[in-house]
């Protein structure tokens, strides 16, 4: 196969498949329907022009037939006159009207024919037309429906495009959810080790030296009674020492009481 030949395949395929979607059958039948009612008309027009001619001739034929009737009347009355020679040219003239009588019948008769024969398939059309104008309201109904459906469908799946762009969005904003609660979780982390500073407050050091001091006999504490617990440790009593140790020195050191100085002999 040639490329040009490719080429052409390839374009009238696309082309096809362009065409296919975005015809819409709704609007091919109202075309065709609207194609069908055009042509109805003009057989009826048809049907009116034929009925026309023929209702021309037969204007033709009876006024034909009037003077065919008053020669005749003339014939007599000549010849009761004894006028011979005005009867026979009454008579001769009726002849020739004779002749186009029967031409004009003739016609007559054949524009009947064919007006008979437009008025039948005019009838015809007009019953097909009805038929698939019903028929054609049918379908569309059945395609609005099964469109309807398939649009309720694709949202229920997600697979329509105007879902699936929520679905992104929805996707795009929970992942970003997500990271920004990381970060958030990660920097209290840093500042709760102290690997990050807080300057969103005053800062303390005193304070700070104070509580990580503070925590340290606790932890000791700890560890002696997991010791203990377990018959590694020191026993109660050197753990109730430990204790008031402790205790002695978290709690405040008490003044010495001095005695009221008395007054030396001879002041």
């Amino acid at each position: 196969m040639s490329v040009m030949k490719r080429m052409s395949m390839i374009f009238k395929s696309k082309a096809n498949k362009a065409l296919d979607k975005m015809e819409d059958p709704r609007e091919t039948l109202d075309y065709s329907y609207q194609r069908q009612l055009e042509m109805l008309q003009k057989v009826r027009r048809g049907v009116a022009d034929v009925a026309t001619s023929r209702k021309r001739l037969e204007l033709q034929i009876n006024q034909l037939e009037q003077q065919q009737a008053k020669l005749t009347d003339q014939g007599r009355k000549a010849l009761q006159v004894g006028r011979e020679d005005l009867a026979r040219e009454a008579l001769t003239r009726r002849g020739g009207l004779d002749s186009q009588l029967n031409d004009l019948r003739a016609q007559y008769q054949q524009l009947q024919g064919e007006e008979e024969k437009l008025t039948l398939a005019s009838q015809r059309l007009q019953a097909k037309v009805d038929s698939f104008r019903t028929r054609k309201e049918t379908i569309k109904a059945t395609y609005t429906a099964a469109e309807a459906q398939t649009k309720i469908n694709e949202a229920f799946s997600g697979i329509s495009e105007e879902m699936g762009d929520v679905g992104l969005a929805i996707q795009r904003a929970e992942e970003k959810t997500e990271n920004m609660k990381a970060r958030a979780g990660a920097i209290d982390e840093l500042l709760a080790s102290g690997a990050l500073e807080d300057y969103s407050g005053p800062r303390d050091d005193i304070q700070a030296e104070l509580d990580r001091m503070g925590s340290g006999p606790g932890v000791d504490l700890e560890l002696e009674q997991m010791k203990a617990e377990l018959g590694m440790g020191p026993a109660p009593k050197q753990l109730d020492a430990a204790q008031g140790q402790q205790q002695g020195q978290q709690a405040p050191q008490a003044q010495p009481h001095q005695a009221p100085q008395q007054p030396r002999e001879g002041q």
